[in-house]
């Protein structure tokens, strides 16, 4: 078994191609659109998701909670007029125990959050904030380019791209 560090492995021993390769069937593959902005290129977990757009009030709201390793996936519209996530709300997803968080939208502050030990993925890099009007939806699924995400299923990421499947697959090999 290999260390672990805030819920994101180091070293793993698994990798979205070879999850692909042995559970194909079970699998949704989101496009390949989203670039690593954290320190660990591979993590995964458990999903929870919110929709929002271009206000990030409930993203800040879900990360002061206790993340239990899950992984948050953020369903900003594809928006890149605005970043949703930047190095004070990544500093507390790392600090609460989240184990990655993918934003289909922005983020700023890359390089602070390049220092987190934490996996971050997203569309692009902004230097703008978003508004704080309170605006979103929390635990919904989300229609994401290439697959739908529900919460409750699983996560894995890594530098080959974004898996989704309904259960562990991880929970015989760790």
């Amino acid at each position: 078994m290999f260390p672990k560090e805030k819920g994101n492995l180091v070293n793993s021993n698994w990798a979205t191609a070879d999850l692909c390769d042995d559970h194909e069937d079970a699998l949704e593959i989101l496009a390949p659109v989203f670039r690593d902005f954290g320190d660990s290129r591979a993590f995964y977990g458990q999903v929870f998701c919110i929709k929002v757009y271009e206000d990030n009030t409930l993203v800040a709201r879900t990360l002061e909670q206790p993340g239990a390793e899950r992984v948050l996936v953020v369903d900003g519209g594809g928006s890149i007029r605005c970043a949703l996530l930047g190095d004070r709300l990544g500093d507390m997803a790392v600090r609460n125990d989240w184990a990655g968080i993918v934003v289909y939208g922005c983020v700023r502050d890359s390089e602070q959050l390049a220092k987190l030990p934490i996996g971050i993925k997203a569309l692009a890099s902004m230097p703008r904030k978003s508004k704080k009007r309170g605006e979103g939806i929390l635990d919904v699924s989300l229609d994401l380019p290439g697959a739908r995400v529900t919460p409750g299923q699983w996560l894995y990421a890594d530098a080959d791209g974004i898996v989704i499947a309904a259960e562990n697959l991880l929970s015989q090999i760790l």
